[in-house]
């Protein structure tokens, strides 16, 4: 009796489970199904991760300005298929959006990077400064950072004076060169690797932190005259640098001792946070 009992279970515990969102199937197999393999690691098939890949394409698509599908997964070395998959998400999330010629940059990567600043606080502390230095000598006034060889600006506040000029300055990159850059660059040097400097740079460099401002005078762009001073962070070290850009009838030395206050006055509201 009992080992009936037991191949009686042993039969029940073989046939397969119905559950209620399945019809019943006679022919299921009757063994424990093995648990699913494991998902593999996500790739865009080259090696490279998906993270990789999506920012590969927005790169592209930044350096491109606009551009179709074939030449973008050229450029990033990406399967046509993987790079459609890639930039179709992106164009879900806001990142890059469809365009007449392919793609072009999306609005959320525009908000996402107007958000950017190296230091909490550094846009607050300078905007109301800024704004008040850009009405007392009624030129356009720049917070600018020092990034990957380049002078990135954070904002720029426009003077009434700036007229035909606010137009050479619609780019928000900048060589390293130029007077917001020079001065953060010679407070830097040599820790700041720039590739070869020119032969002059150690003297140019060595009269910036003296004076601790930067000029420059037509150098970078005809009838453009700009003067940079550094901004200090909480711990006294240049964290970016403030510069008014103007054109040539106006004098730079005479500009420099106000860039110079309003840099103070953005730096100390730094400290008081």
């Amino acid at each position: 009796m009992n080992e009936q009992r037991g191949a009686t279970a042993t039969r029940t515990a073989e046939l397969p489970v119905r559950r209620p969102d399945r019809p019943y199937d006679p022919q299921a197999q009757r063994t424990t199904p093995h648990p699913p393999p494991p998902a593999p690691h996500p790739s865009d098939g080259g090696g490279r991760s998906v993270l990789e890949g999506a920012f590969a394409l927005l790169v592209a698509v930044e350096r491109a300005e606009e551009a179709g599908l074939t030449r973008l997964a050229a450029e990033c070395g990406l399967p046509k298929t993987t790079s459609y998959r890639l930039l179709e998400q992106l164009v879900e999330l806001g990142a890059v959006e469809r365009s007449r010629k392919g793609y072009r940059m999306g609005p959320r990567i525009f908000r996402l990077g107007q958000g950017w600043q190296p230091y909490p606080g550094l846009r607050t502390a300078a905007r109301a400064p800024a704004r008040r230095l850009a009405r007392i000598t009624g030129a356009t006034v720049g917070l600018n950072v020092l990034r990957e060889g380049q002078t990135l600006v954070l904002d720029w506040t426009p003077g009434e004076s700036a007229g035909a000029l606010g137009r050479s300055l619609d780019s928000g990159v900048w060589p390293w060169f130029t007077a917001a850059g020079k001065v953060l660059v010679a407070g830097a040097y040599p820790r700041l690797p720039l590739g070869p400097l020119p032969g002059s740079w150690h003297r140019q460099a060595e009269a910036i932190r003296d004076r601790g401002v930067a000029f420059d005078r037509e150098e970078v762009a005809a009838g453009v005259c700009c003067v940079a001073v550094p901004v200090p962070g909480p711990n006294g070290a240049p964290l970016a640098s403030l510069c008014v850009v103007t054109d040539p009838a106006h004098s730079l030395d005479r500009l420099a001792g106000v860039v110079q206050q309003t840099a103070r006055m953005i730096g100390a509201a730094l400290r008081g946070r």
